[in-house]
């Protein structure tokens, strides 16, 4: 198990970022690899990214060690998405099953996670958020059909696109993480609409089924002075509370997103008009 580390950054101070000091703050690029468990730990709300692909081997993980506390989830919660085939999670010997498109919630006080993938030829991506929790929810698996899902945008703008939501108040109770998937309809490239920030929240996406030559464009920062991300299958954004967030895709894509702060209110956000954005 490897762990980065990100200190985050100010509004202030990104206005003198080259393209390559914005990627290295906001851009994850080496979640997924074969046989290997990646985080990154970010000040950013102290949110940890993961991701896990078991091909050959299953991998364990849980150690408090990188964080100074006895396990990863001693005072933790953690949401694990599947990206891939299917695949098993064993949260201290309770074994979950995930699906395509599933979500396992772990709850705060899992000691060891392995992860494995029932086929080598297409493993399972397991990506995950882990925020700190003040209390204990037991851990349960959302399947791909319990989700809640909600159509959300306009084929005329190009941002049709259906939201689904696992672990949130209405679907699967946390202690502050809130996590789910969007994907894009037929024909339209435009996700986040209109584009918006929440002072009380911060989140991160993560883009996938996108074919190798396609990328997403990020937009991102203050709305009075913009800037942008290139991101490819499998990257992650970090979005800080003052920062706006949407994004367009060359091809179609879907994206994780995961949310934590001081509330779990889906509809606390100040929206901005695009006309507004410079």
């Amino acid at each position: 198990m490897t762990m980065n580390i990100l200190y985050g950054a100010a509004p202030q101070d990104v206005k003198g970022y080259d393209t390559q000091r914005l990627r290295d703050a906001f851009l994850l690029s080496d979640l997924f690899a074969n046989d290997q468990v990646n985080f990154t730990y970010t000040h950013v709300d102290r949110l940890i990214l993961g991701g896990a692909v078991p091909v050959t081997t299953s991998l364990t993980f849980g150690s408090g060690a990188e964080i100074g506390t006895p396990y990863l989830l001693s005072a933790r919660e953690m949401g694990i998405a599947n990206l891939g085939g299917a695949g098993t999670i064993e949260v201290d010997g309770q074994r979950f099953t995930l699906e395509n498109r599933d979500v396992l919630y772990v709850g705060r006080g899992a000691r060891q996670i392995n992860a494995s993938s029932l086929s080598a030829e297409r493993p399972a991506r397991f990506y995950m958020n882990s925020v700190p929790a003040g209390a204990d929810i037991p851990h349960r698996l959302i399947a791909r059909r319990e989700a809640k899902p909600l159509d959300l945008g306009d084929t005329r703008r190009s941002n049709r696109r259906r939201l689904a939501m696992y672990i949130h108040p209405e679907v699967a109770p946390s202690c502050l993480l809130l996590m789910g998937i969007t994907d894009l309809a037929e024909g339209s490239a435009w996700n986040t609409m209109p584009p918006h920030l929440h002072e009380r929240r911060m989140e991160a996406y993560c883009y996938f089924d996108l074919s190798p030559e396609d990328r997403v464009i990020h937009v991102m920062g203050r709305p009075e002075e913009t800037r942008h991300l290139i991101v490819a299958n499998g990257e992650a954004v970090l979005s800080p509370a003052w920062s706006i967030h949407m994004g367009a895709g060359t091809g179609s894509y879907a994206f994780v997103w995961g949310m934590t702060g001081e509330n779990q209110e889906y509809n606390d956000v100040t929206p901005v008009a695009v006309a507004d954005l410079k």
